[in-house]
């Protein structure tokens, strides 16, 4: 099968190549992958910034969904032809306190698909039964390659950071990540304002139509004049960096009220200058948020059942696996919203 392959560490090192298809060992399923999405990780990995666990070579790709190929011995729950999903992380240590609380995307030695196992940009790929979850009926493949990035919003909006209703709540960054957050934030009651700048002028009229309350570009307009006439002078309640950029996080320090909460969605991949005893003056809660667990995924999955989440409207372009530096660079240059990627054989 044909295969997006990080072949060795350090910038650029993927090409598509022929490799072997999977197959499943004990408790073990191979799913035949019919969309796939692009993650701002997998720039991270193109260009060598990110921080998490990488073995190459390895197949890139973590966010995707399909039907299942074939089931390893011990595998009960699964058959060949059922619609499913996955989430990503194939190995985890089991014994460190997050993983025996059930917070095991935060294990310091989990093991993912797509950077140290093998990922889902080719057509098939291989994961652990516990893993696996049904895929709702009325969700099509397009948009169920979307359910990892929602379970990973789900994890920073609703659980990280809990929004009371009419909480203005600032959402920086109106990509893919930044218009899930947007729409769970608004889920909750919040009065969303939604920022980006000139590049991301089509992304904000679109997350105005999804229920984006005020839209600001940031070089056009200042949305401190916005936040204190919604506030009456005293900052947003809460601000959610989906963006990755330095100004950004320096700009939601500063439009938060004191005892307003911070949380950091989107990677940043480097240090930079930062007054950080805003925090301390503020009193500022400030959280990170890093993948999802099970419950992210079960609270994910019944969001898109019920439809009260739009997924369609981010999808912008398909690729085939061969194009994948084009997909790449469409995610990148934000000339596309929701990148996905489609195999080959």
């Amino acid at each position: 099968m044909r295969a997006v392959y990080k072949y060795a560490d350090g910038p650029g090192s993927i090409d598509v190549r022929d490799v072997p298809e999977p197959t499943p060992g004990p408790g073990e399923v191979v799913i035949e992958v019919k969309a796939a999405g692009v993650c701002g990780s997998d720039i991270h990995l193109w260009h060598w910034d990110i921080k998490l666990n990488v073995r190459t070579p390895v197949i890139l790709g973590h966010e995707f969904c399909g039907v299942v190929a074939a089931v390893g011995s011990g595998v009960t729950g699964w058959a060949p032809g059922e619609r499913v999903t996955s989430e990503t992380s194939f190995k985890t240590c089991g014994v460190c306190t997050n993983c025996r609380t059930g917070n095991f995307n935060i294990c310091e030695n989990k093991q993912l698909i797509g950077y140290v196992w093998d990922g889902c940009f080719a057509k098939y790929v291989k994961v652990p039964e516990i893993r696996v979850h049904h895929l709702p009926e009325n969700v099509s493949f397009e948009e169920g390659a979307m359910t990892e990035p929602l379970a990973s919003c789900v994890n920073g909006t609703l659980s990280k950071t809990p929004i009371a209703p009419g909480d203005v709540v600032v959402v920086a960054g109106p990509g893919g990540i930044g218009l899930l957050t947007m729409q769970l934030a608004k889920q909750a009651g919040g009065r969303i304002i939604l920022c980006g700048t000139t590049v991301d002028e089509q992304r904000l009229a679109l997350g105005k139509s999804l229920g984006a309350d005020y839209v600001v570009n940031v070089q056009t307009e200042n949305p401190r004049k916005l936040v204190d006439e919604l506030t009456n002078g005293e900052g947003a309640e809460v601000f959610l960096d989906c963006s990755g950029a330095p100004p950004s996080v320096l700009m939601g320090l500063g439009l938060l009220r004191r005892g307003g909460k911070y949380t950091q969605i989107g990677l940043i991949g480097k240090a930079f200058p930062l007054e950080w005893d805003t925090v301390a003056y503020k009193e500022i809660q400030v959280t990170g948020s890093l993948g999802s667990n099970w419950s992210h995924w079960k609270q994910a999955l019944t969001l898109m059942s019920t439809g009260k989440i739009s997924l369609k409207p981010l999808i912008s372009n398909i690729f085939p696996i061969s194009e994948w530096e084009k997909a790449f660079q469409s995610h990148q240059d934000k000339s596309g919203i929701k990148i996905l990627l489609t195999p080959e054989n």
